[in-house]
């Protein structure tokens, strides 16, 4: 018997959701029939593709075969769509980003809605996670990381270095003591990472400045920038999320200045899907110029 592609698609859902629920949602279907073609497949199949547990449902090794080769179906499949769709004009179609949220606030809304404007038929869906993104689940499109992946099947692309230094509201240092050296900072409010949810080594600045405790803290960068710019202490501020915090401002300037990377991150199996091939090149364009133009004003 011919294996479905209908049934394909909802093996890669539940492969990715790794419950029958989760699967549901994504597909738009009853749980209980996620199930009933998830059983009709293995019977086809002749072969168990998940081990069920009270957990969910994993891949068992034949599950984990399977995987590879559906990936590789669906993007053939995606490819032909937008071949036949002749995508030589305007982009078309969804695009997800996940995204650290100091990126997804301070930098794509701008960017991705100015491809929006270009490209009518476009929809761009950010995702702000404090936390690295699961591609080969597709829980996103592509995603942008501050450290390059090393590991996995993933293209690679750097969009831009970016710059940090410390900072603090103006009112907050009209009402403490100065501040003219790292060693200063022992008598102040210091805002950062929680430090057992940093989930990436690059975030990790206060351990640079020998700065082992955090006052305030939090997993969110835009939270810590809002206890700056309450007059709650002092922090690590991206330069480009600056122009929209004018009651902040940088200080040591000499002594503390950081450098990072932002890189854009791409299963492998997409490389051929020209939507998205195009939308990154975009993107990495925009990333640059508008982290260009906001640090300037910084």
């Amino acid at each position: 018997m011919a294996v479905r592609w209908d049934d394909m698609r909802v093996f890669l859902a539940v492969a990715r959701g790794e419950s029958l629920s989760r699967a549901g949602k994504t597909l738009r279907m009853d749980p209980a029939t996620v199930g009933r073609r998830v059983a009709r497949l293995e019977e086809t199949l002749g072969a168990a593709l998940f081990v069920r547990s009270p957990q969910g449902y994993r891949l068992s090794e034949e599950g984990q075969r399977m995987l590879t080769h559906a990936s590789r179906a669906e993007a053939a499949m995606g490819e032909a769509v937008e071949e036949a769709r002749g995508q030589a004009g305007r982009l078309t179609g969804s695009v997800r980003i996940g995204a650290p949220d100091g990126s997804a606030n301070y930098l794509l809304p701008q960017v991705c809605a100015k491809i929006c404007d270009e490209n009518p038929g476009l929809e761009v869906q950010i995702v702000a996670l404090p936390r690295v993104f699961n591609l080969s689940k597709r829980e996103a499109d592509m995603a942008v990381t501050v450290s390059r992946p090393t590991a996995g099947r993933l293209m690679v692309q750097k969009l831009s270095d970016y710059h940090l230094h410390l900072a603090a509201s103006r009112d907050y240092l009209k009402e403490n003591k100065p501040i003219r050296a790292v060693s200063d900072l022992k008598d102040h409010r210091v805002v950062g990472y929680i430090p057992d949810m940093i989930f990436d080594k690059e975030l990790d600045y206060l351990h640079e400045m020998g700065v082992d405790h955090v006052t305030l803290a939090s997993n969110s960068f835009s939270v810590q920038l809002n206890f700056v710019r309450q007059g709650a202490g002092v922090a690590i501020v991206h330069d480009f999320a600056l122009p929209s915090a004018p009651e902040v401002c940088r200080i040591l300037t000499d002594r503390i200045a950081l450098t990072r990377s932002f890189y854009l991150v791409r299963h492998l199996d997409d490389r051929r899907i020209e939507r998205l091939n195009r939308f990154a090149d975009l993107l990495r364009q925009r990333v640059r110029r508008e982290v260009t133009r906001l640090e300037a004003q910084a």
